[in-house]
Parts: C-alpha cells; sequence; structure tokens
C-alpha cells in the first residue's frame, strides 16, 4: 500500500456520518499531521468548491492509483 503525501488524491474506506461523508468519497490531502498519524483532507465538489475539510486517520483512506505499480522483476 503507497504511503499517503501532501496533495495525494484520497479516497474514503468507511463512512464518516457525522460529517456527512461517505466512503468512496474523493478529497485531496492538505496537510500530514504527526508525521502521517492523521491528514487533513478537502472534500470539494466537481467545482473546486471545498464542502468539507477534516482531519481523517490514515485508515479511513486509500490513495487512488492513476497508474499501474511498476512490477518488481
Amino acid at each position: 500500500m503507497k504511503k499517503i503525501e501532501l496533495l495525494d488524491a484520497v479516497a474514503l474506506t468507511e463512512d464518516i456520518p457525522e460529517h456527512k461523508l461517505y466512503r468512496g468519497q474523493v478529497g485531496t490531502v492538505v496537510e500530514v499531521f504527526n508525521d502521517g498519524e492523521a491528514f487533513e483532507v478537502d472534500f470539494a465538489d466537481l467545482n473546486g468548491r471545498t464542502y468539507e475539510m477534516l482531519a481523517v486517520e490514515p485508515s479511513k483512506l486509500m490513495v487512488l492509483q492513476y497508474e499501474p505499480e511498476a512490477i518488481a522483476a
């Protein structure tokens, strides 16, 4: 699993209903706290308007992949 880094596109792996965020919603990492203990994630609509910004534990995030990872030979 790829380490989460600043500006990564991520998706939620579980619901956070108290913030009206649900599994699969996509956001961008905008801050890394305590060497990766949590990440500030900006959730924005298709027009780029933020609808939620929240610190999220890494266990609730997955990094989105746009290209296949290289296979070790």
